[in-house]
């Protein structure tokens, strides 16, 4: 049986609390976005698809260090805080959130995106022949038709989330109870050699990852969106 100590404890709900918020952020976020890029391929879409997929290959440490910059007292949005009398973001929970928001906008919206395009355009162009409204056709009609895009990317988002470091190392450090999340905690176990501790954590994200990636590929041949 795992022994968590308080430390640990406190990590994993800081780690679902940041999960928790960047995924119901990113799929208000992502879903127009992703139907937006769905929609065709001009210079503009290809343009922000490169942007929104740029977290793929950009390593997690330069996305943190240019957050760091922007969000710290010096940066455009920290320093514009502070001059109305408020904290700058850098090494805040609120910090980490935006960051991790940013970092995990692919795995939010490429699978909506997806699932958008094979839906198509005619299931909404006849919803909308028939009186129904732009909300009404979301809920009653896009919604339904596409339900395992949005099952899957809320999975890989949180997973996604639940396995940060390089950013939130940079941008939020290690601070108990406001950025300190497991995958820094690991890292802490580690250079002060608690082994035991580290491997606890460890093989606990080991877990999750297997049982997240189990549940994305059940759900990606369940669900099959078929194009009307």
């Amino acid at each position: 049986m795992l022994e968590l100590s308080p430390a640990d404890w406190q990590a994993i709900e800081v780690t679902l609390r940041l999960c928790f918020y960047t995924t119901l952020i990113l799929l208000i976020i992502a879903t127009p976005i992703a139907w937006w890029l769905s929609s065709g391929q001009s210079a503009a879409r290809v343009a922000v698809q490169a942007i929104v997929a740029l977290p793929l290959v950009l390593p997690p440490t330069v996305l943190g260090f240019y957050m760091l910059i922007v969000l710290g007292p010096r940066g455009v949005i920290g320093g514009t805080l502070e001059s109305f009398g408020l904290h700058h973001l850098a090494f805040t929970f609120e910090g980490i959130l935006i960051a991790s928001v940013l970092y995990s906008m692919p795995f939010a919206v490429q699978p909506l995106a997806e699932a958008f395009g094979n839906l198509g355009r005619r299931p909404v162009e006849v919803a909308s022949s028939l009186g129904a409204g732009l909300i009404d056709r979301f809920i009653t009609v896009i919604l339904p038709l596409t339900k395992g895009g949005f099952v899957v990317a809320a999975t890989l988002t949180f997973a996604h989330t639940l396995g940060e470091f390089g950013v939130i190392l940079m941008l939020g450090g290690s601070i108990p109870g406001e950025t300190r999340v497991l995958s820094v905690l690991i890292y802490d176990h580690a250079e002060a050699m608690n082994y035991e501790s580290a491997h606890r954590l460890s093989l606990m994200l080991l877990i999750f990852a297997f049982f997240t990636l189990f549940v994305v590929y059940s759900l990606t041949r369940r669900f099959k969106v078929a194009k009307i």
